[in-house]
């Protein structure tokens, strides 16, 4: 059996009155990401980690940010897109662990959910979608509330 392992990165700016999407649920916060699309960091980083799997470039070289059929789209609409790719291509997931870095809100309680509506989409179990969650101690971007971050690893492999 053949595997590939792929990362992703993603960050956005935090602005008040903004919806905050992250893992494919809205979260009720003062502030949220800012972005062409929902801005849902945390799918960014799992379609790049999926794409860099498999050597298909990353997420912005397939859905622009100059693309207006693009904006405001639900990244769990791009990230459908991306398991297509992966597909064609003849691999499955095998499992993602990503890594979110903000200060406020506390995401534990929605971490569940979120496992659940990312697995349906990338056709695998809720246990093999690994979310956590930290902060930055206060510094930097993140850490001043400004921004949040992401990062996700992905292990594909060839379907037989």
């Amino acid at each position: 059996m053949k595997f590939r392992i792929g990362q992703g990165y993603d960050v956005h700016q935090l602005a008040e009155n903004h919806p905050f999407w992250l893992g494919g649920i809205q979260i009720e916060h003062t502030h949220g990401a800012v972005g062409h699309s929902d801005a849902d960091v945390l799918i960014h980083a799992i379609c790049d980690a999926l794409l860099g799997a498999l050597a298909l470039r990353d997420i912005g070289y397939h859905f622009s940010n100059k693309d207006p059929k693009y904006k405001g789209i639900d990244s769990k609409k791009l990230l459908a897109e991306v398991m297509v790719k992966i597909e064609e291509k003849g691999y499955a997931v095998g499992n993602v662990d990503a890594m979110i870095c903000l200060e406020a809100p506390k995401i534990n309680p929605f971490i569940p959910q979120m496992q659940e509506i990312l697995a349906k989409i990338m056709k695998v179990e809720s246990e093999d979608v690994s979310i956590k969650a930290t902060t930055s101690e206060t510094l930097g971007f993140v850490g001043r509330r400004e921004g949040i971050t992401a990062t996700a690893v992905a292990l594909v492999y060839k379907k037989d």
